[in-house]
C-alpha cells in the first residue's frame, strides 16, 4: 500500500529503493530485502497494468 502510494504522488522507482536501501541500517538487511522484493512485486505489478 505504501509503496503504491509513494509512486501515486511522484516518487520515482528509484527513489523508493533508496529509501529501503537507507532503511536497512535501522531495520535489518533480512527485513529491508524483504521490502525490496515486495516493491519489485509492486513494480512489475504497476508495469503489466499499464500495459494490458
Amino acid at each position: 500500500m505504501h509503496i503504491g502510494a509513494a509512486l501515486n504522488v511522484g516518487l520515482s522507482r528509484e527513489e523508493i529503493a533508496e529509501a529501503l536501501l537507507h532503511a536497512t541500517v535501522y531495520c535489518g538487511f533480512p527485513k529491508a530485502l524483504n521490502a525490496i522484493f515486495t516493491a519489485r512485486e509492486v513494480f512489475e505489478d504497476r508495469d503489466q497494468q499499464s500495459t494490458a
